[in-house]
């Protein structure tokens, strides 16, 4: 990968040593859905920067239960990946590649030394845990203030908006995992949509109507 073509995909760093460090130092990855980039009690040994693609971000409980947090998207990072690397900490996420995706690593100790080198990498990592702690609020704002129809909903529009499609291939059970309840709660409360003739149900496939956003807010 070349300094243009890096810089184009990550429009923020525009400072030729710093892209030139990330290329030099970082590994390119090229990542198929399903894929676990890290796991709950596994050390993280890099920092994930997501190219293409996008990358999910859930918590999960002793019982193995999932909770989803938010989507890494091109460009972005994780930074619970991040306080885990300064501290040396094992993590406490669960990362799985949601579409093919290319990121490129930055090995911790790479990410110490741009710390101290380049203020751009240092904005880069503070705004990166702004960013987070906000979407972090937001997930746990819905788990403890609103009702699970409401939940599946913006859950929906998510999925629509990070696949930037109409039709959401899944489960039930996987929808259940994400949201930390069983798959008979979401079955019914899709089937309550579907009545409300917002969504139609298929096998493993939910079609959403162009609107969908539309009718959840009124």
């Amino acid at each position: 990968m070349t300094v243009e073509e890096l810089k184009n995909s990550l429009p923020g760093f525009t400072d030729p040593k710093l892209l030139e460090k990330l290329i030099e130092k970082g590994q390119i990855m090229r990542l198929e859905p399903g894929k676990i980039l890290m796991e709950p009690g596994k050390f993280v040994k890099m920092v994930p920067i997501v190219l293409e693609g996008s990358i999910k971000i859930m918590r999960m409980d002793e019982d193995g239960k999932e909770l989803f947090l938010y989507y890494l998207d091109a460009g972005e990072t994780c930074a619970l990946s991040l306080t885990c690397c300064s501290a040396a900490r094992p993590s406490e996420i669960k990362a799985v590649v949601e579409e093919p995706t290319v990121l490129i690593g930055v090995p911790i100790n790479v990410h110490e030394q741009l710390t101290d080198e380049f203020k751009q990498w240092k904005d880069f990592v503070s705004s990166t845990y702004q960013s987070r702690f906000q979407e972090l609020l937001i997930a746990l704002d819905a788990v403890a203030f609103r009702r699970m129809d409401e939940r599946l909903m913006r859950y929906i529009v998510t999925k629509m908006k990070q696949h930037k499609t109409n039709e959401l291939h899944t489960t039930h059970q996987e929808i259940a995992n994400e949201l930390g309840t069983s798959r008979e709660v979401i079955s019914r409360l899709l089937k309550q949509l579907e009545k409300k003739k917002w969504i139609e149900l298929g096998r493993n496939v939910i079609y959403i109507r162009d609107d969908f956003e539309e009718l959840i807010s009124k």
